[in-house]
């Protein structure tokens, strides 16, 4: 069994095709099928049920599949803890960021870095909060930055807090007020950011203090689209108040969310249990140096 024909096995089960994973590992689609044979064979079970152009993993491909995962991070961590005995002078940091607030927070960082560590890859992916989770855990990223909750197997740092706003139409009839509480808004149609985000879950749990289940109406990962259907009259949304403050040139009006334990944050985050790269560590430095970490949990 070889480190090849599972790396190609992992990027045909991620990329949902043998088409997809050949144009990924720079292969033709006979070659990945034939290492996924190859792999089959040495395993002495099909891994894969192929029903025209959709392919399902068996539960042996399951397995081989969750195993696979774990052991290119081990052998990419080994890799980058052997970069690291020769200066950096090359290596891969792989980054997981939030699409909420990364563009501020994060964008100006990449220049810094690049600067100073100029042959350093960066492997760059935008999910929500629970999907970055997951790609930690499986050791799919180095470090990634987002609303994490407290988790046993992650370290993290809180580097941005700040307040929820309520946003709604610069015509509202609550578009004068000073704060708003989440009990005077039970009534009205709700926009949230998708379910992989952590902020829906702090929205959901102060809607069930306050008394009530929020009507939702829509659902985006993309803060200016929300801000548009916001602007149109559609519903409300809630924005940390960085972002808030940037879209109010639009037709929407900010207001402070006057509720307890709903503040958003970001915290860069990294396995427990791993080795930390380099690259990942002067990545780090670089957080720390333009955003002093704020307190955490």
């Amino acid at each position: 069994m070889e480190v090849r024909t599972l790396r190609v096995f992992v990027e045909v089960v991620r990329r949902g095709g043998f088409s997809s994973a050949a144009a990924v590992l720079e292969s033709t689609q006979s070659a990945v099928s034939k290492a996924v044979k190859a792999l089959e064979d040495d395993v002495g079970q099909p891994l894969l049920v192929r029903t025209g152009r959709s392919n399902t993993l068996t539960a042996a491909g399951e397995i081989v599949y969750r195993r696979a995962v774990r052991l290119l991070a081990e052998r990419d961590d080994m890799l980058s803890e052997l970069d690291n005995l020769r200066g950096l002078r090359r290596g891969v940091l792989k980054l997981g960021l939030s699409p909420i607030g990364s563009s501020t927070l994060f964008a100006p960082l990449f220049a810094i870095y690049r600067q100073r560590y100029p042959n350093v890859e960066i492997r760059l992916v935008e999910h929500g909060s629970h999907r970055l989770r997951e790609l930690l855990r499986n050791g799919e990223i180095e470090l990634g930055a987002a609303m994490f909750p407290p988790c046993e197997e992650l370290d993290q740092e809180v580097v941005r807090r700040e307040p929820l706003m309520v946003v709604v139409p610069h015509t509202h009839t609550l578009a004068t007020r000073a704060s708003l509480s989440l009990a005077e808004l039970g009534h009205l149609p709700f926009i949230l950011f998708d379910n992989s985000f952590t902020l829906n879950r702090i929205i959901g749990d102060a809607c069930k203090r306050a008394g009530f289940e929020p009507r939702v109406i829509a659902r985006s990962a993309q803060v200016d689209f929300i801000v548009e259907l916001v602007a149109a009259g559609v519903g409300i949304g809630f924005l940390p108040e960085s972002l808030a403050r940037n879209a109010g040139r639009r037709a929407i009006r900010a207001i402070k969310l006057d509720d307890a334990d709903t503040d958003w944050f970001v915290a860069v985050a990294w396995r427990r249990d791993a080795y930390v790269s380099h690259a990942a560590r002067a990545w780090l430095e670089v957080v720390r140096e333009v955003h002093r970490p704020a307190t955490g949990e």
